[in-house]
This record gives C-alpha cells, sequence and structure tokens, in this order.
C-alpha cells in the first residue's frame, strides 16, 4: 500500500472525508487507543516533540484527547465531544506553529504503525480510509508558512 502524501498550497482547505467506520470496526477502540499511543511516542522522539506537551501528565491527556477525536471521527462514540466539547480543530491547534515540514513529520510517523496494522490482518481499506482522512486532515492543521 502507498501512503502518498498531498501537498497543496498553504491555506488551502480542500474537502476532507471521514474514515470508513470499518477502520474502527477493525481496530476496536482499544486498538485505536493503541495506535494513537503508539504515535505519541513516536511523536516524543521527533523533531516536532516541541509543539506537544512537556509535562508527562499534559502529554498523557493529550494522547487520551487524541484518542477520543479519532475514535469519534471514524464512527465510535462522542467521547471527544463529551469531554472536550466540540473539535473545531483548527482553531484548537491554532496557538501552536504546524509548518508543512511539521505535517510531513507527523504523517510519517504514521505510516510504520498503519503497516503495522495491515500486517496484523486491518484491511487494505480500512487502513487507506484512514490515511486518507489523515493526509487532507493534516493540511487544515497547517497554519504556518515555513
Amino acid at each position: 500500500m502507498n501512503f502518498d502524501i498531498t501537498y497543496a498550497p498553504f491555506g488551502t482547505r480542500p474537502p476532507v472525508t471521514k474514515p470508513s467506520p470499518s477502520f474502527l470496526a477493525e481496530v476496536t477502540e482499544e486498538g485505536m487507543r493503541k495506535l494513537i499511543s503508539k504515535h505519541y511516542d513516536s511523536i516524543k522522539e521527533s523533531d516536532i516533540y516541541p509543539l506537544f506537551p512537556q509535562d508527562d501528565a499534559e502529554f498523557e491527556q493529550a494522547k487520551l484527547n487524541s484518542s477520543d477525536f479519532f475514535i469519534q471521527i471514524c464512527g465510535g462514540p462522542a467521547y471527544f465531544n463529551a469531554h472536550r466539547g466540540a473539535p473545531m480543530m483548527a482553531k484548537r491547534h491554532a496557538p501552536f506553529a504546524i509548518t508543512p515540514k511539521a505535517r510531513e513529520t507527523w504523517l510519517k510517523l504514521y505510516i510504520p504503525l498503519l503497516e503495522e496494522l495491515l500486517e496484523q490482518g486491518v484491511s487494505e481499506e480500512s487502513v487507506k480510509s484512514f490515511w486518507n482522512y489523515l493526509d487532507i486532515f493534516s493540511i487544515w492543521m497547517t497554519n504556518t508558512p515555513q
């Protein structure tokens, strides 16, 4: 499976399609929380870590919030709305200088984790729908040109 990254002019907000609910059905809520936790653990070792909470408790809370968001966006329970309100993710990320390079790093850190899911039997169709969402969603989060 190819994990192509879409590049768009700064400020562009292409239409985004939510992942197929089959992704969450195949991965399960527990699996989604593990996926997000592993992603955050890889972020901690990357050059984009300064964009994330430095306090360990706050970092763990960010993992939980992100898991809740992705479970919800994949058709699961509205955990994020219940705990944090409406997502408004571009607004929530506005205080952080998210460059195209940071976006690319964030996306690339998902690739080995999604490849692992494929090896575990999650369907390519489901993984592709999740990747396609991440790819376009992350364009929306980019808020600093360089």
